[in-house]
């Protein structure tokens, strides 16, 4: 193949994964008509997206705020206006790093394991016994893990947000000197509720685009174990680069 070719088939490759994904994620809309009856497996991808991710979210958005709260605060301080500090952490975490950094995580965390689970069965071939005892394996797998990333990054986001501010605020006490009625003060003053809604969008974004991903890579693994292999990694890899995309889109439509 010459070269032209090759560039040929990558672009058609990615064009077709980029259609197969938006494609299996509305037929993961469709779907919500049969959410009651598989309620329970949507309570246990909730838990699994959810429950089980509050730990390294809160640890990862505590420290956030507080390197923030760090390197702003140092700088403020040098022009004397360390007192804005609050609504500059808060602005910051509500808009891009709360929902940012808890996607990512969660798409290092369960994307990739669902991604890893979908493509064993699709190698092991209980897709395809799934279809033969007319179960569709959209509404029966990729269903309830739409509903449960639609439904807790938002929640997620917000645990990440809060602890974020209150890390934040403990670090501009300690450290930087400003007081905390100071700094919530700044908070509540400043921050708006466009804020809030465009980083709540962005959860929302985010959750549903990773949960596509992820299911199109698991679903469509080939070759074995190195195939789930590569239908891991690609998961990772193309959830990165959207959450990545979409931020700047939404933040530009925003503002």
């Amino acid at each position: 193949m010459t070269a032209l070719e090759k560039t040929g088939g990558k672009i058609l490759d990615s064009l077709q994964g980029m259609g197969g994904t938006v494609s299996l994620l509305f037929q993961g809309f469709y779907w919500f008509k049969a959410s009651w009856k598989y309620r329970k497996e949507i309570v246990a991808q909730m838990l699994l997206c959810g429950y089980e991710s509050v730990p390294v979210v809160l640890v990862v958005g505590l420290f956030t705020g507080m390197v923030l709260a760090l390197q702003t605060g140092q700088e403020l301080a040098r022009i004397q206006l360390e007192g804005t500090i609050g609504n500059i952490v808060a602005g910051a975490i509500c808009r891009e790093m709360g929902p940012v950094f808890t996607a990512i995580i969660v798409a290092g965390r369960v994307g990739s394991a669902m991604a890893a689970q979908l493509g064993t069965m699709k190698v092991s071939e209980e897709i395809d016994a799934l279809e033969a005892m007319s179960i569709n394996p959209v509404r029966y797998l990729v269903m309830p893990r739409v509903w449960a990333f639609l439904v807790m990054l938002p929640v997620l986001t917000i645990f990440a947000n809060l602890v974020g501010i209150l890390g934040g605020a403990v670090i501009s006490r300690l450290q930087i000197g400003v007081s905390y009625y100071a700094f919530f003060d700044g908070v509540l003053t400043n921050l708006e509720v466009i804020d809030i809604y465009n980083g709540m969008i962005k959860a929302v974004v985010f959750g549903l685009t990773i949960a596509a991903v992820s299911c199109y890579q698991g679903l469509n693994a080939r070759g074995g174990a190195r195939g789930v292999g590569r239908a891991t990694t690609r998961s990772l890899v193309f959830s990165f680069l959207m959450i990545l995309i979409f931020n700047y889109f939404i933040t530009a439509f925003f503002y």
